[in-house]
């Protein structure tokens, strides 16, 4: 079971984890709790976790740019 879970972490970008590890709480509760505000709020939660995904993506790709490896020169 914990095999799925991680696939499926790495897979939706990661942010609850992400999230989990800046504010020292547990992924998991953080799951829980935007999946409540996403009931009560009627769905504008997901377009915040969207912004933070696609910002952290935007984060790995200004950190890969920026000390590239010796196979991107």
């Amino acid at each position: 079971m914990d095999r799925i879970r991680y696939y499926v972490e790495d897979q939706a970008f990661g942010v609850c984890a992400k999230l989990g590890e800046k504010l020292s709480f547990s992924a998991s509760s953080i799951r829980l709790y935007f999946i409540y505000a996403s009931f009560l709020t009627f769905g504008s939660p997901i377009i915040i976790y969207l912004v933070l995904a696609f910002w952290m993506e935007v984060r790995k790709h200004l950190r890969r740019h920026q000390s590239p490896t010796i196979w991107e020169f």
